[in-house]
């Protein structure tokens, strides 16, 4: 009996001791999510305000509580490049992308290399991000400017017109037309002109209302 009187009082202050093991554990996540929602905030504001000194501290503050998290990152590498701090810039977006391959990581990676003229590594980081999402007209733009600087002329011409399919609007439809006309495709450029035109509501010309027609019964 005694034994079992022990064996019950063991297992009692087990339970115990994992219960308030578990209470203090679930106090320090939330104690460490409330800081973390903090510095956030604080990055957030800093980076708006271009108080880039206070965005970067509380970034690399978020990254040394938590040392992959991609997103702190990608903001970071943001920073940098808003400082023209270019190497900083793909050394954060590198991470970022090696931590969670995102479309949004990857096209920002893709920007930094087109802005410092490296345009073969510019190229591949587009087009892992185009794997990822390739739904959005600025992915397709990005990617057409730089087959530009690479000689592609079919494929740049290509990706304008993707472009257009995803967002006809008179920038996309402007960047196709003036692309056409740089290569001498006259009939190409008129056609899109045409389409164009179609968007746009001549000025000064009230649109019309259209009313049910009146029937007697």
């Amino acid at each position: 009996m005694l034994s079992i009187a022990l064996l019950a009082g063991f297992g009692f202050l087990a339970f115990r001791s994992t219960r308030v093991r578990d209470t203090e554990l679930s106090q320090a996540s939330l104690r460490i999510s409330d800081r973390l929602s903090k510095l956030w905030d604080i990055a957030h504001q800093g980076m708006r305000e271009n108080r880039f000194l206070r965005a970067e501290k509380a970034l690399l503050t978020i990254l040394k509580i938590d040392q992959k998290n991609a997103a702190a990152y990608n903001r970071l590498g943001i920073l940098y490049a808003k400082q023209k701090e270019y190497k900083d810039a793909i050394d954060c977006f590198e991470i970022a992308s090696s931590i969670d391959p995102s479309a949004s990581s990857l096209h920002n990676l893709g920007l930094i290399y087109y802005e410092t003229e490296n345009y073969q590594k510019a190229a591949l980081a587009f087009e892992q991000a185009l794997k990822l999402e390739d739904g959005l007209a600025a992915r397709h733009i990005a990617y057409a400017k730089v087959q530009e600087k690479l000689g592609n002329e079919k494929l740049m011409l290509h990706e304008l017109e993707r472009s257009t399919e995803l967002e006809p609007n008179p920038e996309t439809f402007g960047l196709l037309i003036r692309a056409y006309e740089a290569k001498g495709l006259a009939a190409e450029a008129d056609i899109t002109k045409l389409k164009l035109n179609k968007l746009i509501m001549p000025a000064g010309k009230p649109r019309r209302v259209l009313r049910p027609r009146k029937v007697v019964i």
